[in-house]
This record gives C-alpha cells, sequence and structure tokens, in this order.
C-alpha cells in the first residue's frame, strides 16, 4: 500500500515537474505577456476581418443601476489605425490604472514600516512560538479566506506574509506563499462573513432573474450558508494539499534568506504591547468612522459602507501596519526620526522592481484583451454552446460549474464574467426550478476555483515577483504548477459538496432553497 502511494505521488510530482519545466522553459513572464499582447493584437484582426460578433441579453452597469438589455459585442482590431491609436494612447493609462499597481504601492508603505521596524519580525517570532506547527498551515490558509472580506489586502499582506511565517518555522517559504494564495483567490467566495462581493454578484443576478420574475431580488446574504461551510471545506483542502502535495514536492528550502528564531529582550516584548495599544486606538477611531449610521465614511445619501471599501480598505490597512511600526520602532529604538522612516519605506518600495516590470507588461495585456472584446466574446458564444448542449438536471449543473471554471481563464473580473452569463443562465435554470441564488452559488464554485492558475487574473505577476524574492528562478511555470493542484483539488471538492447539498436539499442562505418550489 505504501508502495502505491509512493507511486501515485511520483506520478504526481512528475506531471507537475513536466508543467512546471514547460512554463519555465518559455520567457522571461515579461517578455511572455508582451507575447501574448502581440498575439491578441494578431487574433483581434483576424476576428475583425471574419466578422466575429455577439448579440446577447446581458447586464449593463453603466448606468446608475444595473439593468438587463441586449447588447452587442463586436471583435474590435488593435492593428487598424484606431487600435494603433489606442495602444500609444493607452499605454501609460494602462499601467497608472493597473489595479494591483496602486494597491500593492500603497500597501508595501505600512509593510514597509513594520516590517523595517522589526514588528513584523518580532510578532512573528511570537506566532511561531506560541503555534503548533501542525496547525500553521490550517491557519494560513483560513486566514487567507476570511481575508477575502477585506478586498484585495490579502493579496498584498498575508501572500507575502505565509512565505514569511513559513520560513520561521523552518519551511519552505513557496509553500506558505501557496497556501495563503490558495486561500485568498481560489477561496474567494468562501467566507463567514457578508462582503461586497456578495452584493454585487447579487445585484446582477437579481436584474437576471427579473427577466422571469420582475419582482425577484437576491439579497447579499443568497449564499451564506453555502458559503460559510466552504470556508472550513477550502480551509481542509488547502492544508492537505499543501502538506501532502506542494511540502513534500519543493523539498527542503535553500536559499539564503532566513528568520532567527531567537525570544523577545524585555525591549521588544514592551514595543509589542505599545504597538498593540496602537493597533486597539486605530481600530476604535476606524470603528467610529464606518460603524454609525451617519459615520464619516459612509456615503452620504445611502449610508452605505460599500464605497469605502471598495476604494479605502488598503489606505486603512497601511496605517493600520503604518502606525503600530511606527511605535514599535520608536519604542525600541529602530527609529529615531522622519528620516529613518522614509528611508524603511523607500526600501521597502525599491524592493519592487521586478513586479513593476511584469506590472507594465501585464497590465498592457490585460487592457487589448478587454478592448478588442474578445475575452466577452468567447464567454458568450461558450455560454451558448452550453445551453445549447440540452443538458438539464445535475448534469447541466455540472457543465455550468466546468464552463465558468473554464472562461475565468480568460476573464479575470468575477462580475464581468458573471454580468454576461447571469442574463442566460438564471433564467434557463429558473425555467427549470432552479432559484436564481443556486444558480449564483454554482457560478462562484467553478469562478474560485481557477483564479490562482489563470495569467489573466490581475495579481498574478505579483505573485510571481513575490515568489522570486525567494527563488530568483522562480517563473510562470513554477506558480501554476505550484497551484494546479490547489485548482483541481479545489474545483473536485466544491462541487462534490454543491452536489451533496444538491442532494440533500439544504437551504443556501437564510430562507433560500435550491428549487423554486
Amino acid at each position: 500500500m505504501e508502495e502505491l502511494k509512493s507511486e501515485k505521488k511520483g506520478y504526481i510530482s512528475k506531471f507537475l515537474d513536466v508543467i512546471e519545466a514547460v512554463g519555465n522553459k518559455l520567457p522571461h513572464p515579461a517578455t511572455l505577456f508582451l507575447i501574448f499582447s502581440v498575439i491578441v493584437m494578431v487574433v483581434s484582426e483576424i476576428s475583425v476581418r471574419s466578422g466575429v460578433a455577439v448579440t446577447y441579453q446581458g447586464v449593463d452597469r453603466s448606468g446608475a443601476s444595473p439593468v438587463v438589455k441586449e447588447l452587442t459585442v463586436n471583435a474590435v482590431s488593435l492593428l487598424n489605425p484606431a487600435g494603433i491609436k489606442y495602444i500609444f494612447s493607452s499605454m501609460v493609462r494602462n499601467f497608472t490604472g493597473f489595479a494591483p499597481l496602486g494597491t500593492v504601492l500603497v500597501g508595501m508603505i505600512g509593510i514597509g514600516v513594520a516590517e523595517g521596524s522589526g514588528l513584523m519580525g518580532a510578532a512573528i517570532r511570537k506566532l511561531v512560538t506560541s503555534t503548533p506547527k501542525r496547525a500553521i498551515t490550517a491557519i494560513v490558509v483560513f486566514a487567507g479566506v476570511m481575508s477575502n472580506i477585506a478586498s484585495d489586502a490579502g493579496y498584498v499582506v498575508l501572500i507575502p506574509l505565509g512565505a514569511v511565517i513559513f520560513l520561521s518555522f523552518g519551511r519552505h517559504p513557496l509553500a506558505g506563499l501557496a497556501a495563503a494564495f490558495a486561500g485568498v483567490s481560489g477561496g474567494f467566495s468562501a467566507n463567514l462573513l457578508i462582503g461586497t462581493t456578495d452584493a454585487l454578484l447579487g445585484g446582477i443576478t437579481t436584474e437576471a432573474a427579473k427577466l422571469i420574475d420582475p419582482d425577484y431580488v437576491v439579497s447579499p446574504t443568497a449564499n451564506y450558508y453555502f458559503m460559510f461551510i466552504s470556508t472550513f471545506v477550502i480551509t481542509i483542502f488547502g492544508t492537505i494539499v499543501t502538506e501532502k502535495i506542494v511540502v513534500p514536492r519543493l523539498g527542503e528550502y535553500k536559499g539564503e534568506l532566513e528568520h532567527k528564531m531567537e525570544e523577545l529582550t524585555s525591549k521588544e516584548k514592551k514595543g509589542v504591547v505599545a504597538a498593540i495599544i496602537t493597533v486597539l486606538i486605530y481600530l476604535g477611531i476606524m470603528f467610529m468612522l464606518t460603524l454609525p449610521k451617519n459615520a464619516i465614511l459612509r456615503d452620504a445619501s445611502t449610508g452605505s459602507l460599500t464605497p469605502w471599501m471598495n476604494n479605502g480598505l488598503i489606505p486603512a490597512m497601511l496605517f493600520f501596519f503604518f502606525l503600530p511600526g511606527l511605535t514599535y520602532g520608536i519604542c525600541t529604538g529602530t527609529i529615531k526620526n522622519d528620516k529613518d522612516v522614509a528611508k524603511l519605506v523607500g526600501n521597502a518600495l525599491s524592493g519592487m522592481g521586478g513586479y513593476l516590470v511584469l506590472a507594465f507588461t501585464a497590465s498592457q495585456f490585460i487592457a487589448y484583451f478587454n478592448y478588442t472584446g474578445l475575452g466577452t466574446i468567447i464567454a458568450v458564444k461558450g455560454a451558448e454552446t452550453l445551453e445549447h448542449i440540452g443538458f438539464t438536471g445535475l448534469p447541466l449543473i455540472l457543465g455550468f460549474v466546468l464552463f465558468s471554471a473554464f472562461i475565468n481563464l480568460f476573464m479575470g473580473s468575477a462580475s464581468a464574467k458573471w454580468a454576461i452569463m447571469a442574463p442566460v443562465f438564471v433564467p434557463m435554470l429558473m425555467k427549470l426550478n432552479y432559484t436564481p441564488e443556486f444558480t449564483q452559488a454554482a457560478y462562484r464554485v467553478g469562478d474560485s476555483s481557477t483564479n490562482i492558475i489563470s495569467p489573466l487574473m490581475s495579481y498574478f505577476a505579483m505573485i510571481i515577483a513575490f515568489a522570486q524574492k525567494y527563488d530568483k528562478k522562480t517563473g510562470m511555470g513554477t506558480i501554476i504548477s505550484t497551484m494546479f493542484p490547489y485548482s483541481i483539488c479545489f474545483l473536485i471538492g466544491w462541487t462534490i459538496l454543491l452536489v451533496v447539498w444538491y442532494f440533500i436539499g439544504l437551504p443556501i442562505g437564510p430562507g433560500i432553497g435550491i428549487f423554486m418550489n
């Protein structure tokens, strides 16, 4: 039996090694994104010459509120005069408007002070000395899943932190990075709390459901029960994949970086206490600015926190790390004046040069792909194909999950894909007696599972840059081969949970079942 298990692990490892080898033999990731951009240019021109276009019922979110209407998307060429003008006129805007760029750089200001002052190291040493080694993987994956409530902050904070935590335990840092990435991105839809994604997807589903029932409303809590349980399922699967596949495959870390595991000195302990007090004061101020109905950070007209959560969480995270890092540095003497603070921030940002190169090329590729309309065309054509296959019942649900996972490789935005797919599948499945909420839950399973292996995922370039800190040879092949087992395991395990839910007939949210009647 042991020999059989060893042989199976060998096959898995060999398969992943092939993926990594092939991927890493490709050009540098930055060059690869440029090549992808050229391919998009050529394909867009061919598509225009072939008259490629799609017309579909979609959710238009350009107005004050979403509305379902007939939309037409024609392939747009990047090689005609207008396209060439777009390439030159949009290049700077594509780069500076690339969402992960500002998120990462702003986040790194706070993290740089917290790390440079010594607070991060002290906190991690305390964590390592007080946490059982067996539990750390599950904690990292679980924290990754829960970080989704803070929008994109998990990508900036938790993923590099996962690598540092594993390194502190004497384990391969890329395994920690992978575990955190799996939780943050692979478990994107799962959480114990209701977040902005729930409200955003619910709004789109509502508009699609109104094609059948004009009074139908999908609330943000529509998938809460299912996503609550999914949090623990993703944590379990993520932990198993990390321990049984990723850690053995990566082996012992032989890099130059290391974290010493010494006990905290009395001065460091005082600094940590002062930092904790600073965090508590800061959180108290933030609660005052957000919790009351008339709080300053709420929308003045609606009282909603959603606009602030979409745009203000990263600056809030900046201060969450910056202020305690500053306090700790002053208490321990690592920060003596403002020049020291500026130096710490400069050191943190100076290490982001490689990421900036990747961000520049990745931003152009993603912008070109969106400009040409190819992602929308692929999604609509695929939806039409699945609709006409003739599946019903459970096979249709499974086909829909797999289709969502596949389309996610070409369109990174969950809401953009759902705006295209919801008006097709929500009414279709309502006619088959499935609630819009259940259709939405099935979509979220497929959509989240392949985030971690899609180069079109906006933070993919950042993950490569973080990994190269520990292994300069890391390329796209390394990341995809490392994350591939998570993706497959999440897709299979999460789908099985959906199927079990389907047969038992459990409610997927408060007062929401699987079937209309």
